[in-house]
């Protein structure tokens, strides 16, 4: 094997340091967490269609991506829609909420979401669960997500790409799971969203 083929080298330790680095050489980028949920369509097609997408998003790069959970949908009678395949995401941003708010809809809706009925069947469903602490009643953007704490489609996930996360305003994710309990959420190990290259 010829060691001087830059194809099989490995990235030299300095050059993966700056690539972490480049999302914190832009105006103070915050960390963030976000929900993503699909039950209708190519659930898992459109989840990683969406992690590609805020990946392409200028000033945000997604940082992890939780296992692809199978839950029932939330809010309605038992059996009268789909399941949800539901993701977790860690990205760091320069961009402000109300922004990264207006690019998870933009997202939603290149993907063909509908926003007739509160808690209706979905395309895609792109929620900020936390902002970097931020804690805001803005009825525009309220944070962290108000149900967030309840929701154990949100703190599975969760937990599993950040153990030691805490929701702003409600305490540690763990305890929080505890509390809720892992009841009508399943890991789907046969299925995973990739981080983009």
């Amino acid at each position: 094997m010829n060691r001087s083929d830059p194809t099989v080298q490995p990235v030299p330790r300095s050059v993966v340091e700056q690539v972490d680095a480049a999302d914190s050489t832009l105006q103070n980028p915050k960390s963030a967490v976000l929900s993503i949920g699909s039950n209708l369509g190519n659930r898992l097609e459109t989840l990683q269609g969406s992690v590609d997408a805020l990946e392409d998003t200028p000033g945000l790069r997604v940082k992890a991506v939780s296992p692809v959970y199978e839950t029932e949908p939330w809010g309605v009678e038992p059996g009268s829609q789909p399941t949800f395949f539901n993701a977790v995401l860690l990205v760091r941003t320069t961009l402000p909420p109300s922004s990264l708010m207006e690019r998870a809809h933009a997202v939603e809706e290149a993907f063909a979401r509908v926003r007739d009925d509160r808690w209706g069947p979905r395309t895609l469903d792109v929620d900020i669960v936390a902002y970097q602490g931020v804690v805001s009643d803005d009825p525009a953007l309220t944070l962290p997500h108000p149900r967030a704490h309840e929701r154990a489609f949100v703190l599975v996930p969760w937990y599993d790409v950040d153990p030691a996360a805490e929701l702003p305003g409600h305490g540690p994710v763990a305890e929080l799971l505890a509390h809720v309990g892992r009841q009508g959420v399943r890991q789907r190990a046969d299925l995973d969203l990739r981080l983009p290259d």
